[in-house]
């Protein structure tokens, strides 16, 4: 489960990122994305295909969930496209979901920091849709690999960098790359 993450950016942390949040801010307005910790239903930047092009919009995370409160942030990699609510999606809005890191708790309630070494940049796999006019995102987990296991038994779906523009193009690979095995990451302990 990824119930939240972190979005931090300056141009030393790291450009690319603050480079999609600048444009972000340029096109929607200053507060159209939150950056930080980043909470279901917050409005977060996501990677989409607009005009042939991948580039990034400011999206709510969360499904809105019609049998209980509350809203549906993750779905199951293993069972996304079999399912009726995910599956329209899966197949047809894929989205890229830009990171600092998630977090994730044991069960003695320590919060851990994921990201990947060497980089200042997690990107995690995603899809949207529509929800009364406004679009809405979801984070696909996975089953936990070795470097997370011992925290937490899933994890979000994690893309390399050079998968983001097939994840979302390409159907195919898209359907492929979640059956990989995740990256291996690095946790870091958070008060």
């Amino acid at each position: 489960m990824c119930g939240r993450y972190s979005l931090f950016f300056d141009d030393e942390y790291d450009h690319e990122i603050s480079e999609m949040m600048k444009l972000i801010k340029s096109k929607y307005g200053q507060m159209a994305v939150k950056s930080g910790e980043i909470f279901p239903t917050n409005t977060a930047p996501v990677l989409i295909e607009q005009n042939s092009t991948v580039t990034p919009v400011p999206y709510k995370w969360g499904f809105p969930n019609f049998r209980n409160k509350g809203v549906i942030i993750n779905a199951r990699a293993e069972t996304a496209e079999e399912k009726k609510t995910f599956k329209d999606s899966l197949l047809n809005r894929r989205c890229v979901i830009p990171s600092t890191g998630f977090y994730e708790w044991d069960k003695s309630k320590q919060k851990y920091l994921f990201n990947i070494q060497g980089s200042n940049a997690l990107y995690m796999a995603g899809f949207y849709n529509f929800f009364k006019d406004e679009p809405r995102f979801i984070i696909l987990t996975t089953s936990a690999n070795s470097s997370v296991s011992s925290i937490h038994h899933r994890m979000p779906v994690v893309l390399e960098k050079q998968q983001i523009e097939d994840w979302i193009t390409d159907t195919d690979k898209a359907v492929s790359i979640l059956h990989n095995t995740p990256p291996s990451l690095i946790h870091t302990s958070v008060n």
